[in-house]
């Protein structure tokens, strides 16, 4: 078997896990006045503000795309527009993984054909923690064997313990998976950066063939340090620039006082930014990139996830966490 293509690393290895866009509440059919239409002409258009912004690929329907709130043909319609969208805007095969929220291995390798239709060239597949401790190690082992061995296209491993009852990879079962010839990675979605660093550095692994990302970009230094590939970084969906340019100082070899410098400064604002998703999370997102890019609507996401934040709170909030990276953002 021909070892599939990674995802890029290093310079290259800043994605972003785009939230959906939705048209206006307003818009939606009769039948369905609470379920706002997904709307792929915004996500179209934020695709390529990134792109344009220096990101190095997307995560579509991820945990911040609200995966789990779609239908299936929504997940294929919305991938495939983006894919062709970014082609017309002169990004051919911008790199693109799709996320895979469910448990069962029939439906997973469902969402992974349509994938690969549409155009993703990754599956970014969350542990499947329905049952809690029940998901031991040896079975969550098996249950991706199974899964990279059926899917069209190479698969990363999604660990996010805040959806996925608390079930945590451990790093020997990095070990083991990373030998699978269509398993090329992982998204650690969690703060235990010893784990970030344990499989980065872990020589039974083949770091050319598996990529380590950290779901949080307040990592981002600490992690790509110590070999990890990238961060999959929600906040860089309003503010790119600066989480763009803190990957490239971090990954320099040699740093020198000046550099070392500009990566404290960087590293500094893009955590304290990180802190307003944090405290606002995927409405926050969605309203960050309404305010400052334009694109959505300040209604939030399909229910339970509906809202918006006041113009009290929004500003109370860029106070504290936003101002430093505005400054910084603007200068790039």
């Amino acid at each position: 078997m021909t070892t599939p293509r990674v995802p890029p690393k290093g310079v290259f290895g800043v994605f972003v896990p785009s939230p959906t866009f939705y048209r206006p509440l307003a818009e939606s059919s009769p039948l369905q006045k609470s379920q706002p239409l997904v709307d792929v002409d915004a996500q179209t258009k934020h695709s390529v503000f990134l792109a344009q912004s220096g990101i190095t690929g997307l995560v579509l329907l991820g945990s911040t795309g609200e995966a789990i709130h779609l239908s299936r043909s929504e997940r294929f319609d919305l991938v495939a527009g983006v894919k062709q969208g970014l082609e017309a805007a002169g990004f051919p095969d911008y790199p693109i993984m799709a996320g895979v929220l469910t448990n069962g291995i029939d439906e997973t390798l469902e969402w992974l054909d349509d994938y690969a239709r549409a155009g993703a060239q990754w599956g970014l597949v969350l542990v499947p923690g329905y049952f809690g401790a029940g998901a031991n190690q040896e079975n969550i082992l098996e249950w991706y064997r199974i899964v990279a061995d059926a899917s069209p296209i190479p698969i990363l491993v999604y660990n996010y313990p805040g959806v996925t009852n608390n079930v945590l990879v451990q790093p020997e079962t990095y070990t083991s998976l990373a030998a699978h010839p269509k398993i090329v990675g992982c998204k650690m979605s969690h703060g235990n950066v010893s784990h970030h660093v344990q499989v980065s550095l872990d020589p039974e692994i083949d770091h050319d063939s598996f990529r380590v990302f950290s779901g949080f970009g307040q990592q981002l230094g600490p992690i790509v340090l110590f070999g990890a590939a990238g961060v999959i970084d929600g906040m860089a969906a309003f503010f790119p620039k600066t989480v763009v340019r803190l990957m490239a100082l971090a990954v320099k070899g040699e740093l020198n006082d000046e550099t070392r410098a500009e990566i404290y400064k960087l590293q500094f604002v893009v955590s304290r930014a990180e802190e307003f998703v944090v405290r606002y999370g995927i409405i926050g997102i969605k309203e960050a990139v309404f305010r400052i890019t334009g694109l959505g609507t300040q209604e939030g996401g399909r229910l339970p996830l509906r809202g918006t934040m006041a113009d009290s709170e929004w500003e109370k909030g860029r106070g504290l966490f936003l101002k430093g990276i505005e400054t910084v953002e603007a200068s790039l």
